[in-house]
């Protein structure tokens, strides 16, 4: 027996969360199912309330984690390796998954209730006209099967809810939105983007726009959201709700319908297809503590999981009619694994505005959007950004470096020069052969193949990496930075494909079922009811953040998914 829904959503992050608010609120009686554990809002495991001297090891994690391997990928990821947050993110070494040895690919995880929505950077920039003609104008990968102006009013109407912070910036290809009042840059941002703004005619440095609440509107504050205090503690869980994520407004608006049922601790193996009916019948769902196995079914699925794991479910809901994965006919499924890569940058002293300080710890930096698209007098396709900010730091140190005593102490009286830093956020090309597959002989704790990545960045990237250094040089320059250091990884070293926590592809919308897995609305070609509005989804990875896309385009589909389940098309 399996218990019945209207709705199956798997995965409660970022998308996953949109989408159970979505159908909750259309009247659907809908399951999300997570593979991690429950979390409440606020949970005993923020620790955003919890002074430095207060946090186990002062946040530093045990040196014996190394001698255990544990961690390891997110130690490489350097910033988010804190004893404070290490809770909400994935030890591999009880969850493993498999690359070759020599293109290692960095695959950070969140296996709880609200997922990777409490971890995110919460940069939240629309994708342009250009980034949806990308793979038209130039021939990599396949035609989104979608422009911008589809998805216009669908961002319109998740920036209202999630609260976006940002000015009008008036750019053609970084459309401005429905934002509640900007940050403000410090002294010397405003001096660098002065210098920038007027040396260049294609280049900006603006503001980053972002999820975090600088005011609170009734649609916050009937979810008991709070303004953001510039703490700058999101990643530690967010007590006051100040940021966005699916614990602190999609879930709990979800719930406020009386339609959502969650249940968490819940490892969806595979989706079972009938193919006399073309629809998904049924969720597996494997019992995280006791290997129990239960089934569930919905008139509609939306799968969610996040990228790799989206791609790995399906590749592994074999059957007699779909033996290559469900949804699979074209064979495209698990291919074009995408993320945005960096690997590139510089930083400068600014002179001057010694007597300035900043107050507080604003939760965005500074963004100069992609200026490179179309250009002939560059040796690759697609651009780049920068994302960074300037700051003025004391000169002595957190106890993370050797260091006592009176000389200590005394330096903590003295104060840095302010230093601007950029590095680049690129736009890796869609590659078919940069694929995720099943491991052919490695299960995990629950019996399911490991997720094999193979994936890695080409010349046109590279050549990125190259002019972006320079690039980054160019503007420092121009915004009357001293001192001027850049920094690129050599042509000869592998790039960690991973690092940004953007993966993207792997079930790429199109306009051709031979070709593509997905349509216009996010469905699958092969199976009516099926819904993949995640990171798999994407078709290319532009250079902004994708978040606030995954929003838009999940809100989109389950209107169209509605729809069609109201006129009896599902």
């Amino acid at each position: 027996m399996s218990e019945e829904f209207d709705a199956i959503v798997i995965g409660s992050g970022m998308s996953g969360g949109w989408a159970a608010k979505e159908l909750c609120e259309r009247g659907l009686k809908t399951l999300v199912l997570e593979r991690g554990r429950h979390l409440d809002h606020p949970s005993p495991e923020y620790t955003d309330f919890e002074a430095p001297w207060d946090i186990e090891f002062r946040g530093m994690v045990p040196e014996i984690y190394d001698e255990q391997g544990r961690y390891r990928m997110l130690k490489r990821k350097g910033w988010t390796y804190r004893n404070e947050i290490i809770q909400f993110f994935v030890d591999e070494r009880d969850h493993p998954y498999s690359y070759p040895e020599d293109r290692p690919f960095m695959w950070t995880r969140g296996y709880q209730l609200g997922g990777r929505s409490l971890t995110w950077a919460r940069q939240t920039y629309r994708w342009g006209p250009k980034d949806f003609e990308a793979n038209a104008r130039d021939g990599h990968g396949v035609d989104w099967p979608i422009r911008y102006g589809d998805l216009a009013p669908w961002y319109d109407h998740v920036e209202a809810f999630a609260g976006i912070s940002g000015a009008s910036d008036g750019l053609e290809n970084l459309p401005d939105g429905e934002f509640l009042r900007p940050w403000e840059m410090n002294c010397a941002e405003g001096v660098a983007a002065r210098n920038i703004n007027r040396s260049f005619e294609d280049r900006r440095m603006i503001i980053g726009r972002g999820a975090n609440l600088t005011e609170v509107r009734d649609v916050h504050a009937e979810l008991g959201r709070g303004a953001c205090q510039a703490r700058d503690h999101c990643i530690r869980g967010c007590s006051y709700g100040a940021y966005f994520s699916s614990l602190s407004a999609t879930l709990p608006a979800a719930q406020r319908t009386g339609n959502l049922t969650v249940e968490t601790d819940s490892v969806v193996s595979e989706i079972i297809y009938d193919p006399l009916t073309r629809r998904a019948t049924h969720v597996k769902v494997v019992d995280y503590h006791t290997r129990e196995e239960r089934l569930y079914s919905a008139r509609i699925i939306f799968l969610n999981a996040s990228a790799i794991a989206s791609a790995q479910i399906l590749l592994n809901s074999r059957s007699e009619a779909m033996p290559n994965g469900l949804a699979n006919t074209s064979g495209q499924l698990g291919n074009y694994i995408m993320d945005h890569f960096g690997h590139a940058g510089a930083n400068g002293r600014i002179e001057g505005l010694e007597d300035r300080f900043d107050f507080g710890r604003r939760p965005t930096g500074i963004y100069i959007p992609n200026y490179r698209h179309e250009r002939e007098d560059q040796a690759f396709v697609r651009g780049f950004g920068f994302q960074g900010g300037a700051n003025r730091q004391r000169a002595g140190h957190t106890g993370s470096r050797p260091g006592i005593g009176a000389e200590s102490k005394a330096s903590m009286d003295q104060w840095s020069p302010w230093v601007l830093g950029i590095g680049m956020f690129g736009e890796m090309l869609p590659y078919a052969d940069n694929t995720i597959r099943l491991h052919p002989t490695r299960t995990d704790n629950w019996g399911i193949p490991l997720a094999h990545m193979d994936c890695h960045i080409r010349e046109n990237e590279r050549a990125m990496i190259r002019q972006a250094e320079q690039d980054a040089v160019e503007i420092l320059t121009a915004a009357g930075c001293k001192d001027i250091s850049s920094v690129r990884t050599p042509d000869d070293e592998h790039v960690l494909v991973g690092g940004k926590t953007h993966e993207m592809g792997g079930a790429c919308m199109g306009h051709d079922p031979a070709t593509s897995v997905l349509n216009r609305w996010n469905q699958a070609h092969d199976v009516d009811n099926l819904f993949v509005t995640d990171g798999a989804c994407m078709s290319s990875c532009g250079t902004a953040n994708p978040s606030l896309t995954y929003m838009a385009l999940t809100a989109r589909a389950v209107d169209h998914a509605v729809q069609r389940l109201q006129e009896g098309g599902l």
